[in-house]
Parts: C-alpha cells; sequence; structure tokens
C-alpha cells in the first residue's frame, strides 16, 4: 500500500530498484503555447554537489555513467494520465560517491512563453518498485506557485545506509539555471 506523503514528510524506499514517475496537467487557461515540464536529478556527493557534471540527468543526458539512473526521455506535452516522464533507479549499481538525488521540474522556456507552476495543476511524484510495480510512495504537489518557473519535488538520499525519500515542493522563479548553479 502506496504512503501518501505531505511537505517534509520522510519515508524509507526500501527496494533496491525502483522508478520515479512524474505527473502533471496543465490549467484550462492557456497561454497560446504548449507546457514542456521536464524532470531533471542531480546526484550528488556528500558536499551537496554534482559528483562530476555526468551525474546531472535530464533530456539531454538521459543515464547516469554507471547506468544506475536512466531517464525515460522528454514528454513534450504532458497529455495522458498516469506518469509523464520516468526515470529508473538501479541502487545496487549507484556510485558510492552518489549520497543524494535531487528531483526537479521545470517549465522549459517558461519565460518566453509566460509560463509558471501556477498554470499546472495534478502534479505528482510517485515512487514504485521496478520489478513488481507496487507503488511505495506519492507525493502530490497541492501549492500554488503561480510564479515559479521550478520546482524541486523531493530529494532521495542515503541515511545511514538506508535510502530515504524527503517530500521537498520547493518552487523559485530562475529556472533550471538556478538549480545547476547550486549544484555545480
Amino acid at each position: 500500500m502506496a504512503i501518501n506523503l505531505q511537505k517534509g514528510q520522510r519515508e524509507n524506499i526500501n527496494a533496491p530498484k525502483f522508478t520515479v514517475g512524474l505527473g502533471w496537467d496543465t490549467n484550462n487557461t492557456s497561454t497560446g503555447t504548449a507546457f514542456d515540464l521536464d524532470a531533471s536529478l542531480f546526484l550528488l556527493g556528500e558536499n551537496k554537489k554534482l559528483v562530476s557534471d555526468n551525474h546531472f540527468i535530464f533530456y539531454n543526458n538521459l543515464e547516469s555513467p554507471d547506468k544506475a539512473v536512466i531517464h525515460s526521455g522528454d514528454n513534450l506535452t504532458g497529455d495522458g494520465n498516469g506518469d509523464d516522464e520516468q526515470i529508473k533507479i538501479d541502487l545496487t549499481k549507484i556510485d558510492p560517491a552518489v549520497k543524494e538525488i535531487t528531483v526537479v521540474v521545470t517549465i522549459h522556456e517558461a519565460d518566453s512563453r509566460r509560463q509558471n507552476f501556477g498554470q499546472v495543476r495534478n502534479s505528482f511524484i510517485r515512487i514504485f518498485n521496478t520489478d513488481t510495480n507496487e507503488e511505495i510512495l506519492k507525493y502530490e504537489l497541492d501549492e500554488d506557485f503561480s510564479i515559479e518557473t521550478a520546482v524541486e519535488f523531493g530529494r532521495i538520499y542515503n541515511r545511514n545506509g538506508e535510502w530515504k525519500f524527503e517530500a521537498v515542493g520547493s518552487g523559485q522563479r530562475e529556472g533550471l539555471e538556478k538549480f545547476v548553479a547550486i549544484y555545480q
């Protein structure tokens, strides 16, 4: 049975192989341009910085050097039900230098398209066991981010040899570039 998390809540993952699914819908109020949301992962070391540039997983770099993290690719519209983008994670292969995985969703070209997360609804992140498809946890983003163009949905981190998920739900206006600057 999946656990529905609230902002700030933490939960053990307890699965060596799991998939991170992200989903969203756009509001009916249109800006005249389709929304393109992008999931990105930052694989961080103990210093809270990228282990290497290749440990930044996004639509132009779909897998980590150790092949432990594999992104399904860019969904340009978010149409349909369920997950819009997925990232498979195999902790049995993960580089031991990786201590945290930060999951961020951004709106591609948000400024030029005049889009923000206030125009996005039904946003969620969920983690399910890759082998059994059993949902482990889900975090629904229920806040109104009326000016934010990027949101850190959550982080997966290693604490004393156990991998846990924390529901973060923290938005900011500067897009993906801001997160890259923080974690490089």
